[in-house]
């Protein structure tokens, strides 16, 4: 997602909110549902950020780099290996 998608998409947001900010019920809702939002977000650990993606793949590259990796012949060596864990 772009710069300029997020802006986009933020500007959406605020606009929402101030249309429902003098209505308590709702902007309780609107609490309970972010709040949902972010134990989503924490409870599943697949989730990341673009950058958060890009970060771990630069950190992949520099252990390669490194000769911290492990390689397989064959298929049969590679399953030997994943039972052994």
């Amino acid at each position: 997602m772009t710069a300029v998608q997020i802006n986009a998409m933020n500007t959406e947001l605020w606009q929402s909110i101030g249309a429902i900010a003098d209505s308590e019920p709702l902007m309780k809702r609107l609490t309970r549902y972010a709040k949902k939002l972010v134990k989503e977000r924490e409870a599943d650990l697949t989730l990341m950020s673009k950058e958060e993606f890009f970060q771990r793949i630069d950190e992949s590259k520099r252990q390669y780099e490194r000769g911290e990796y492990i390689s397989f012949s064959d298929k049969d060596e590679m399953n030997r290996w994943l039972d052994s864990l």
